[in-house]
């Protein structure tokens, strides 16, 4: 870090010895919304590209290679993104998640649109910024804390738009901004190689999920016929208690855990508990709402000893004839994708009702055919998602050491 920073010290001295100068979003820039006006049916068999809301929160770059179509009518007034503009996610379950950016890091060459859920910030003047420095920007500690000081709400969070226009940021000469760009983009090269290694590995899991998983002829029932739904109640962020009887939130499903967990990440009251339905040792937590079809009808299989919790938009399930690993295992195969897009509703937010999830049919060979691709999955699973060992860990460890560099290097005195 000290030759880095020593680099850096040496460049103020040079171009900005008094300090940097800061300025408000609106003072340099304006910002746009994402697609309006649109329905369910317009992203079915669509004609042009747009960036969903996951891509955005995924990636600190835009990746460029959509696969995501929505219809455009001819002479629709839609806003289409431009290189260098900034995108954010406009809500979230918690303020922290609010407002996660990515850039438009590559010369977009035909019209691409973005999801409703985000909006975009334009730069008046694009001379004044490197798109890769506000890349890492944007994501800094400085700016998180900034734009989560704009997001308000209650069970849900969104960004305040005139709040957000009103964020202060430094604007670096380009030589200190090139600079800056040329040692954080060295410490993320090593840890995209480690996630590219990774992606394979995540790709042949998936691979042999899908086989072992679509088993033929074998016979299929739905969910309804080999296991009981119980829908969850009332519980808001707020709820959450240090300590207590172990909840898991419907949101936590998407973000949060993997295919099955031993503990929870929160907690609510005693008194609360009383209130919310239980989920006992080999029940399944389904999520039945959320922005993306993706994310809804995750699934959670629950393998701690003590009852837990869970509140509304999620949904437990209770098997009879199949094991708990083997479902949620499946939810993640392409054939579940296909049955729970039969039955999704809504068009900003989707949702697939108790009842709904029911009707959904699965492969169901015997118990001991289920327990051996269980166990096969299992050590895929291990392998890849398992933080403390292995390639998870390296990149958690790399990642650490990059923000950690980006913090220091992006706090700037500002010029008086």
């Amino acid at each position: 870090m000290t030759k880095h920073k020593s680099n850096i010290e040496n460049l103020i001295s040079q171009f900005c010895p008094n300090g940097i100068p800061f300025k408000e979003l609106r003072e340099i820039g304006i910002l746009y919304n994402g697609l309006s006006g649109k329905s369910k049916t317009d992203f079915v068999n669509g004609n042009a590209k747009f960036i969903s809301y996951m891509n955005v929160y995924s990636n600190p770059a835009v990746n460029t290679q959509i696969t995501d179509y929505v219809n455009i009518a001819p002479n629709e007034k839609q806003n289409t993104v431009k290189y260098g503009d900034v995108l954010f996610t406009g809500s979230s379950e918690t303020p922290d998640e609010c407002g996660i950016s990515s850039v438009v890091t590559n010369e977009i060459k035909e019209p691409i649109y973005l999801n409703s859920f985000c909006f975009g910030f334009r730069l008046n003047d694009k001379n004044i910024f490197s798109p890769e420095f506000l890349k890492h920007l944007f994501r800094s500690d400085y700016m998180r804390n900034a734009i989560g000081k704009t997001a308000s709400g209650v069970t849900r969070f969104n960004v305040s738009k005139a709040r957000f226009e009103k964020i202060k940021i430094p604007i670096p000469p380009l030589p200190i901004q090139q600079e800056i760009v040329r040692i954080l983009n060295s410490f993320t090269e090593l840890e995209t190689e480690l996630e590219t290694e990774l992606e394979k590995r995540q790709k042949q899991y998936e691979y042999y999920r899908e086989k072992l998983i679509n088993i033929k002829n074998v016979e299929y029932k739905t969910l309804g016929e080999i296991g009981t739904f119980i829908r969850g109640n009332g519980l808001q962020k707020k709820d959450f208690t240090e300590s207590g009887v172990g909840c898991i939130h419907y949101g936590q499903i998407y973000t949060y855990y993997g295919t099955y967990t031993y503990n929870t990440k929160s907690f609510v009251s005693e008194k609360l508990a009383k209130t919310l339905k239980k989920v006992r040792h080999g029940d399944v937590i389904i999520t039945n709402t959320s922005e993306n079809i993706e994310d809804v009808c995750k699934a959670v299989v629950w393998l701690g000893k003590d009852d837990i919790v869970t509140g509304g938009h999620a949904t437990i399930f209770i098997p009879k004839r199949v094991l708990s690993k083997y479902l949620a295992y499946y939810t993640q195969t392409k054939s579940f994708f296909r049955e729970k897009r039969k039955y999704a509703k809504g068009t900003k937010v989707i949702d697939v009702s108790a009842t709904d999830l029911s009707k959904i049919l699965i492969p169901l060979p015997p118990l001991s055919e289920q327990q051996r691709i269980v166990n096969i999955l299992d050590k895929f699973e291990s392998l890849v998602n398992d933080i403390s060992i292995g390639l998870p860990a390296e990149i958690k460890a790399r990642h650490k050491q990059y923000e950690y560099y980006r913090d220091k290097l992006l706090t700037f005195k500002e010029l008086t």
